[in-house]
């Protein structure tokens, strides 16, 4: 370390991904001295931040030491993983002047969305005047109700935003009879829509208790390092909050992880216009920068078969990663993903008895079902009381070792139980991937490469069986196939993905037409579209890869597609680097309308304020966001933050030449780097 960056400390980032857990040390906020991997533990995600801490702490330069580290910064897949998997803690909801069709339109009581629903008399309207009085014994009457039953609660009143006097005073009424967490939909999001900000208040509720199980545990780890730095976690917008707030706003890291591989893909690069691909274990995330900003959904991060209120990076994602299945369908069709295996060439390592089972099924002719599958218990995992009968004789056929799965499930049904255990982390199912395509063909190493190809073998001959063919294709035609749909797949990918940020262009309700669905399948098959006709499709921007796998993929589906590649150093390590790399942000919006003739009124948080001019009502509005976001960017952990405000104002006409202000938004945002530790605030010149 330079005499600089011993003055300006070290940044510790980690990212939990599907596969692993990194973690990265920053020299100075610049440079990356050090990096580790660790396989991520589902199950309990501190074990694999542990080992991955610790590896990378023996990395530290002579000079240095765990005290010089003023800046901690974590990307997790807790809340997303929360959402797609409707694994939730209970929560009790509490709908203030909703009517049926706004309780329906939430989808807080659809089957399978779990979670009780209490409605309560109140409400304001778009005015901000009071539509009803608070039911205030109809709040205290549904806490003394499902308190028990439940870990947190989320109060959602309709037009909070215009007033959210109701759910103020309905949280402070639940506090005074219980300590558990209370989420105000208000403090979510500005905008209308209250059946959304209902569904998104109460996803905050119920993933409280699950990132707060997380930021202990990552407490502990830091505090058994002998690590005294502030705590971050990264939005899902790419910006920073400390630790502290993301317990009060949990939902706000859905996406955390494929945000932090934005950021960290224009702090390594330099660009400020790109398409960045990060590639992991599970999925291929795809996302768009310009002007140094990743492009934020406008409609809310849509994650599963929920639709928040939550701004977040427009992420595109495909089930396609290094450790995807590889299989055969039903029309003996290659397919790769979307679910999630344990790499054989893996396994056959961490079980040395699971590769003489695959050598021993490699010399069958007749197989059994599900040949080159397997599953096993994770470690520390007891079952919930909940599980169906079914359920509870697959995991009573279930132990720490590997499995061939044609043991352990004999059905259909079987088969379902056994992934929904496995989608709850009570259990791991390993299968053939392009992870060991890769060992077979040599261009990836670190595992058991006699596993995969065994494993190769085994889908060979059961390819062979199921086309009555007279010999199986080699472990190398096999991996080679795997490499192809892959690289198609992504070339793919990355072409919808783009077109879907181009106004007029999108995918109609029959996709892109005959003519545009030959174009794009001939382009990532790197074939010729016409013999007499030119016509290409090609990337304008850069294309940056990063993610473990992308060097044995991404050249190919470069040159398809015509782009100019980028894979920057430690681009395996580029989500832990943009967990520390990203800046604190903060936005406030305040409302300004006029319910009636010459009454401008601005909607402040703690109450309405009336004007009878526009110009000193929109002042106060850019006063207030000012302020707002200011103090917000603070609490969330900004050291010196700076502030930028735009007012856009929404115009009506009564005649010709006769336009009054019907309503006006001020919108300030606060951005500042992380306040650091000993070392102070560091302020860097790269990132987005």
């Amino acid at each position: 370390m330079t005499a600089r960056q011993r003055a300006q400390g070290l940044w510790l980032g980690l990212d939990t991904g599907g596969t692993f857990t990194d973690a990265v040390l920053l020299a100075g906020g610049r440079e990356v001295i050090a990096s580790a991997k660790a396989l991520t533990t589902p199950w309990n995600l501190a074990f694999g931040i542990s080992e991955a801490i610790g590896s990378v702490l023996k990395l530290l330069p002579a000079e240095a030491g765990r005290q010089d580290i003023t800046l901690v910064s974590v990307s997790t897949t807790l809340a997303t993983n929360a959402v797609v998997e409707n694994r939730f803690s209970p929560v009790c909801t509490l709908l203030i002047g909703f009517d049926d069709a706004m309780v329906v339109r939430s989808g807080l009581q659809r089957p399978g969305s779990g979670g009780l629903v209490a409605r309560v008399q109140g409400g304001h309207m778009a005015t901000g005047e009071e539509s009803a009085p608070l039911d205030e014994a109809a709040v205290s009457r549904a806490v003394a109700e499902h308190e028990a039953r439940v870990e947190a609660f989320a109060v959602a009143a309709n037009f909070s935003v215009r007033n959210p006097a109701h759910e103020l005073r309905a949280r402070k009424l639940i506090r005074a009879m219980t300590p558990k967490p209370v989420t105000c939909a208000h403090e979510l999001s500005s905008k209308l829509d209250a059946p959304r900000r209902a569904l998104t208040a109460a996803l905050n509720a119920r993933l409280t208790p699950q990132i707060r199980h997380l930021i202990e545990a990552l407490s502990q780890v830091l505090a058994e390092e002998s690590i005294d730095a502030p705590l971050m976690i990264v939005k899902g917008d790419g910006s920073l909050m400390k630790a502290q707030i993301a317990l009060e706003y949990p939902v706000e890291t859905i996406l955390s992880g494929p945000a932090a591989s934005v950021v960290g893909a224009g702090f390594l690069t330099g660009l400020r216009d790109f398409v960045v691909s990060d590639m992991g274990g599970t999925t291929t995330d795809i996302a768009v920068v310009s002007g140094g900003r990743p492009v934020i959904s406008g409609e809310g991060a849509l994650v599963g078969a929920w639709r928040t209120m939550v701004e977040a990076v427009d992420v595109r994602t495909s089930g396609l990663g290094g450790d995807s299945e590889v299989y055969f369908d039903r029309q003996c069709r290659l397919c790769v993903g979307p679910r999630k295996a344990m790499p054989l060439s893996l396994m056959s390592q961490k079980f040395p008895a699971a590769l003489a089972q695959l050598r021993g099924l490699a010399d069958l002719e007749r197989l059994p079902s599900h040949p080159a599958q397997f599953a096993f218990r994770n470690p520390d995992r007891a079952p919930p009381a909940h599980l169906s009968s079914i359920e509870r004789r697959v995991w009573e056929a279930l132990v720490a070792e590997p499995r061939q799965m044609s043991e352990i499930a004999r059905s259909g049904a079987g088969l379902d139980a056994l992934r929904r255990l496995a989608d709850a982390g009570l259990a791991t199912l390993a299968a053939f991937t392009p992870s060991d395509a890769m060992h077979v063909l040599g261009r990836q190493s670190g595992w058991c490469r006699e596993g995969a190809e065994y494993g190769a073998r085994i889908l060979a001959t059961e390819e062979r069986n199921a086309r009555a063919a007279r010999a199986a294709v080699s472990p190398q035609d096999m991996s080679e196939r795997t490499y192809e749909h892959v690289v198609r797949e992504t070339g793919r990918a990355l072409l919808a993905a783009s077109l879907a940020h181009d106004p007029g262009v999108q995918a109609g309700g029959r996709g892109w037409g005959e003519l545009g669905e030959r174009l794009i399948e001939e382009t990532v098959a790197g074939r010729r579209f016409s013999t007499l006709l030119q016509a290409t499709l090609a990337l304008a921007r850069p294309l940056v890869a990063i993610g473990a796998p992308v060097g044995a993929y991404y050249p190919e589906v470069a040159r398809r597609l015509g782009a100019a590649l980028s894979i920057p150093a430690h681009a395996e390590v580029c989500n832990a680097v943009g967990a520390v790399a990203g800046v604190v942000s903060q936005t406030v919006e305040i409302l300004v309308n006029q319910p009636s003739f010459k009454v401008f009124r601005v909607h402040d948080p703690a109450g309405s304020r009336d004007y009878p001019d526009a110009e000193p009502a929109l002042e106060h509005a850019r006063r207030l966001s000012r302020e707002l976001a200011m103090a917000a960017a603070r609490r969330a952990g900004a050291a010196d933050p700076h502030v930028e405000t735009s007012v856009t104002e929404r115009l009506a006409s009564v005649g010709p030449g006769a336009d009054y202000l019907a309503e006006a938004v001020a919108r300030s945002t606060a951005t500042g780097r992380p306040l650091l530790g000993d070392a102070g605030v560091v302020q860097s010149d790269k990132g987005i």
